[in-house]
């Protein structure tokens, strides 16, 4: 039985290889692809995919904002969310919200395309690392910031980030605000090595 899917992540080369990928792991169609919420808002009440695949962290609209859109109008659509660092929080409002899977960015396509038809089944399923993350990490840092600072750490500039990223300078920039202000440091240097001490990035 084929699957249908729409796929919403920001990093496009990430999206594209899973687009590539998951059709060669399972019977798997890809209808479509979005670069950020509200694409993925638009393409699912569009195409109306047996699972949404969405990436927890975008700009703008995020996952957890694209899925509350779609499950207005679409309440039973099937959702399962790619996270790299999930927390307590964002968990919780995910499943109250009915995601019926999460699974870690880094596992393998074969794995994620597996999941996919387990949900498209009438199962969940949550990565044992995510959930053992969700327990007990309490990282106020989202994925974009660990990102831009993790990519400062390695001391890239803030335009070498922007391109490394996929995303504007700007974009960049409050990113890297967001994290200072979180960890209550002065410089984006600083708020990276604090997170690293921390465990974070």
């Amino acid at each position: 039985m084929t699957t249908t899917v729409v796929l919403a992540d920001d990093e496009a080369l990430l999206r594209k290889a899973m687009a590539a990928l998951l059709p060669l792991e399972g019977d798997i169609t890809v209808l479509a692809e979005a670069e950020d919420g509200e694409a993925a808002v638009r393409a699912t009440l569009r195409h109306q995919p047996d699972v949404l695949v969405i990436d927890l962290e975008m700009p703008g609209v995020d996952g957890i904002g694209a899925i509350t859109a779609i499950r207005r109008a679409q309440p039973r659509q099937v959702v399962l969310m790619l996270t790299r660092h999930a927390r307590p929080g964002v968990l919780r409002k995910a499943l109250k919200l009915g995601v019926q899977g999460f699974v870690s960015k880094s596992a393998e396509p074969s794995h994620i395309a597996w999941v996919v038809g387990a949900l498209h089944e009438g199962q969940r399923w949550i990565d044992p690392d995510v959930s053992m993350l969700a327990l007990v990490d309490d990282c106020p840092l989202t994925d974009r910031e660990i990102e831009v600072l993790r990519a400062t750490g390695e001391g890239f500039s803030v335009a070498d980030i922007a391109v490394r990223v996929h995303l504007a300078e700007g974009t960049v920039r409050n990113y890297l605000s967001n994290a200072m202000r979180k960890t209550q440091t002065r410089t984006r240097h600083e708020a990276a090595r604090y997170a690293r001490q921390q465990d974070w990035l």
